[in-house]
């Protein structure tokens, strides 16, 4: 998973996992998510991600199973 965030366009971009994009859906006017061929989600985007997530604060932790 790789994680980017574009300050010039304030743009968040949540990569899950690699694959051919062939799709992508519109989730609400600052969100769109990114599909592959079996219809499994691949990337999401976050537009306007300053006013929409602490981006701040953001942290990432691995919990074991």
């Amino acid at each position: 998973m790789k994680i980017k965030y574009f300050q010039d366009t304030d743009a968040l971009y949540i990569e899950l996992r690699e694959a051919k994009i062939t799709e992508t859906k519109d989730v609400d006017e600052n969100t769109l998510i990114d599909l592959d061929e079996k219809g499994k989600v691949c990337c999401i985007t976050i537009e306007q991600a300053t006013q929409r997530v602490d981006m701040p604060n953001f942290s990432f932790k691995w919990m074991a199973a």
